[in-house]
Parts: C-alpha cells; sequence; structure tokens
C-alpha cells in the first residue's frame, strides 16, 4: 500500500533545507512541502512562547495542505515546542523531530564525550543532554550556544572569511577541549560542516544528523506503509518572508527551476 501524499518539512529558515535534501536523495518518489519561516528568524533567540506559536500556526498550514508526516526541521521547535507540534498534527499525521533519532543512536555507539553547538534557546532547553542520557547515563555530553552562525549562514555569508572566524571562536572554547565528536544541533550548521571539520583538523566526529533523521522517517512511514509509489515527485517551498540566500541554497539542492510562494501565517 503507498501514500502518495506529501512530506512536510519546516524551519526557521533555509537550515531545513539540509534534510529536505537528504528526504529528497533518500526517498526520490517522495512529493515535500517546505515552509521556511524567515519573517520570524533566528528562533534561537525568541521565547518559548513565541516559537510554539509560530510552530503550530506552520504545523497547522502543512495540515492543511495534507502532509501524512511533518519533520520539525528545527531543533530549536524540537526543544521548546514538540508536543505543541504534535497536538496541532493530530494523530493522523506522523511528526518527527530531529533530535530524538539522533539522541538514541549516539548514546549506544562507542563515545565518550559528545559537543553539541546549537541556538540558545535548544542549549537552554537541555535537550540533547537530557535525550542523550535517558539512553545512556555515562556518556559526557557538553552543550555550547552559538547564536551567531545562524545569521552567518541566512546573510549568505557561509564558507567566508566571516563564517571561519565566527567558528574557529567559537570552537576553541574550554567547554569543547577533549571532546571525541560534536552535535551540530541546529540545522543551519551542516551548511558550515567542511568548515567546522577543517577547524577540528578531522579529529572530530561530526553527527551526520540529516542522515540519522531521514532513515528513522523512512523506517517510520514503512512500518505505517505510508511510503509513496513511484511517481514524478514535487516539491513546494513557501517562505513566511522572500529572501535571496533561500532561493540560493535551494537552488543547489533541488535545481534551477524550482519556485517559491511567500506565505505569512499571522
Amino acid at each position: 500500500m503507498n501514500d502518495n501524499r506529501p512530506i512536510g518539512v519546516f524551519d526557521s529558515g533555509v537550515g531545513g533545507l539540509t534534510f529536505a535534501k537528504e528526504i529528497k536523495r533518500l526517498l526520490p518518489y517522495e512529493n515535500i512541502i517546505y515552509f521556511g519561516d524567515t519573517q520570524h528568524l533566528p528562533y534561537g533567540e525568541k521565547s518559548k512562547e513565541a516559537i510554539t506559536r509560530f510552530s503550530v500556526d506552520i504545523t497547522r498550514f502543512l495540515k492543511q495542505k495534507d502532509c501524512k508526516a511533518i519533520v520539525v526541521a528545527c531543533n530549536t521547535a524540537t526543544s521548546n515546542s514538540i508536543d505543541a507540534i504534535k497536538e496541532a498534527a493530530g494523530d493522523a499525521i506522523l511528526v518527527i523531530d530531529v533530535i530524538s533519532p539522533v539522541a538514541e543512536k549516539v548514546a549506544y555507539e562507542l563515545r565518550e564525550r559528545i559537543g553539541v553547538i546549537a541556538t540558545k534557546a535548544t542549549i537552554n532547553s537541555g535537550a540533547y543532554k537530557k535525550s542523550i542520557r535517558k539512553y545512556n547515563k555515562h556518556v559526557k555530553v557538553v552543550e555550547l550556544a552559538t547564536p551567531l552562525l545562524v545569521p552567518v549562514i541566512e546573510e549568505g555569508f557561509a564558507n567566508t572569511p566571516i563564517s571561519k572566524a565566527v567558528l574557529e571562536t567559537y570552537l576553541a572554547n574550554k567547554k569543547l577541549e577533549g571532546i571525541d565528536s560534536i552535535i551540530l544541533g541546529c540545522t543551519h550548521y551542516p551548511l558550515l560542516q567542511k568548515e567546522i571539520e577543517q577547524v577540528f583538523e578531522g579529529k572530530v566526529d561530526i553527527i551526520n544528523s540529516p542522515l540519522i533523521v531521514v532513515n528513522q522517517v523512512i523506517y517510520q512511514l514503512g512500518r505505517e506503509e505510508k511510503l509513496a509509489g513511484k511517481q514524478i515527485p514535487t516539491y513546494e517551498f513557501y517562505l513566511s518572508d522572500y529572501t535571496d540566500n533561500f532561493l540560493k541554497v535551494a537552488k543547489r539542492f533541488f535545481g534551477k527551476d524550482i519556485q517559491l510562494t511567500e506565505k505569512r501565517l499571522n
């Protein structure tokens, strides 16, 4: 049995495209509807109440678009609002967050000291540390807020001397001394993965969060017999506020003929 309804993916901006790209690669027949809440980014600087309000509004929009599943491709929304998102989606829609699958996988691997870099709101929630230690109380988890990275990426300064300087400053923090692996706890950060690897000189394992999360999507859709049948997929992109950088990144991941629709939800 197949289900050709779309998979919804949302984030505060371009970051979630790293997850949408992985869905496209591993699930080539799936339709995707992406929502980037560029009007309200960065989420990491907002209150829990505001983050929840934005996330619920987007969830209701994706529900109206008849999505069979919603990937909450935003660590800040996941760590602050996942219960409200699931309630808004309802029991019939599969909701997959970006923290739980990653935390469970790394907790059972041979790691001793895991670093997490993320937005202030995600770090303040302690979501990664709590989730990992739920499965493995012996692993050491250290967390560091890196709030400048999202605006650097959203303004188009990834892979430039600016991003390099910011990364070198953050990653030299004493909290991260002695880590053997690092979780990029914001969906924007994989866009800086090569630079992060260079700063660590290849000595720290970068956790591939998009691959882990999309494998969870495959598993859950397969279990519920909701994978799409063979078809030519469609990709829809909605932004709450148009940005040139989003179009640039989306074209790089999905081809040059994509269409963006501006959609304000409030």
